[in-house]
């Protein structure tokens, strides 16, 4: 398979392969970490949008390389939580300001709350 632009949206099998855990998994994590919505489509396919692939990234980091439990990388998205990588001392990850953008409103104004979360975090 050839490689995908990095703006690409990508099936469930190319997620899943990308992020290195099964289908299921990403099925599952969907039902539990309520930032994570792809782009369903007729049949109930999914398509997962670059913020996706960059939240994927993150629950897999916190799960799998951190040892959080669900309920603690959940709290850690939702900003109630402290990741190892976020202890005093340490600047916020990237991909945690993205995860941290908020739901509700349009797109556009989901975009300008992590644009601005990315500038804070650069000037910091």
């Amino acid at each position: 398979m050839a490689d995908k632009s990095d703006t690409a949206f990508r099936t469930i099998s190319e997620a899943a392969d990308e992020i290195g855990v099964p289908a299921h998994v990403l099925r599952f994590w969907e039902t539990r970490f309520t930032q994570l919505q792809p782009l369903k489509r007729a049949g109930a396919r999914r398509y997962y949008r670059p913020i996706d692939m960059a939240l994927l990234r993150q629950i897999k980091a916190l799960l799998h390389d951190d040892g959080m439990t669900i309920r603690g990388a959940q709290l850690v998205l939702i900003g109630k939580g402290v990741a190892a990588k976020d202890a005093p001392g340490t600047a916020a990850a990237p991909a945690a300001l993205l995860a941290a953008a908020p739901v509700p409103g349009t797109h556009r104004q989901t975009l300008i709350a992590i644009r601005d979360r990315l500038v804070a975090a650069l000037a910091a």
